[in-house]
């Protein structure tokens, strides 16, 4: 592990807690997290948005961050059932996942609006959780990393070094979520490797070995350890294993001992 680099250990809920699940559960993780003291990792939930406010009194005083799943590229204006990156802040929220492969493939979002989105949460001083993946027909055709620098060059297109220095990229093979399939230990090092290269040519080595890239495909206890072993892997992005403690906790223990 590069000294620069923090394992973050992320949980995604997707569309799961409601107000009171999430202030019981968060409240759980405190405590737990409180016994353990220094953990040596960061630690981001990303509840749904009408949780958020719940989520974030849950937290107050301890070393979990809280992460909005989306966010919309204007301030305000005539977009029904969305969300600005101002409201979020007002709110407390300090992280925002952006591009992720299910609002990829269910909603429409293109590269363009991902990189809209990520301008307006860098504006208001929120950290971006960038997720960027192939699906498997791009893998079986051996497009990886055609697609990878896709969707780098234009999902931060515009946006240099200094503006970026907050960013967390998540990596999702979509062929590897909520599939139960996993990537092997192998293609997730390569490519997170690639990854860092890019933005070795892109904003130089030392904005590449601070950068931190997360796995995002299906980790779960049993597996998290050998993926947490890639050297460029510097933590995870976690759906169904974050919602219970039970598998969440030893999850962030697996990052804090690493």
């Amino acid at each position: 592990m590069h000294p620069d680099r923090t394992p973050v250990m992320a949980g995604n809920w997707k569309l799961h807690k409601g107000i009171h699940d999430t202030g019981g559960y968060v409240r759980e993780l405190v405590q737990a997290l409180k016994e353990r003291g220094d953990l040596g990792c960061e630690v981001i939930i990303a509840p749904v948005f009408t949780s958020l406010a719940v989520a974030l009194q849950a937290v107050w005083g301890s070393p979990i961050k809280v992460a909005a799943q989306n966010c919309h590229w204007e301030e305000t204006g005539a977009f029904t059932g969305e969300i600005s990156a101002a409201m979020l802040k007002e709110v407390g929220v300090s992280h925002v996942i952006l591009g992720h492969s299910e609002r990829r493939q269910y909603f429409g979002e293109t590269d363009a609006t991902v990189n809209g989105r990520l301008k307006a949460t860098l504006a208001q001083r929120m950290a971006p959780i960038f997720c960027i993946g192939e699906t498997i027909d791009q893998r079986r055709a051996g497009e990886t990393e055609r697609v990878l620098e896709r969707q780098l060059n234009d999902g931060l297109a515009g946006l240099g070094a200094e503006a970026l220095s907050t960013l967390i990229v998540a990596y999702e093979p979509v062929w590897a979520i909520g599939t139960g399939e996993v990537a092997t230990p192998e293609q997730a090092q390569a490519a997170h490797a690639y990854i860092r290269g890019w933005f070795s040519k892109a904003h130089g080595d030392g904005f590449a070995n601070r950068v931190r890239l997360l796995y995002g495909g299906s980790a779960k206890p049993d597996n998290v350890k050998e993926i947490l072993a890639c050297p460029d892997v510097d933590g995870c992005l976690i759906g169904g294993a974050s919602l219970t403690a039970e598998s969440f906790l030893p999850m962030i223990d697996a990052a804090a001992s690493r």
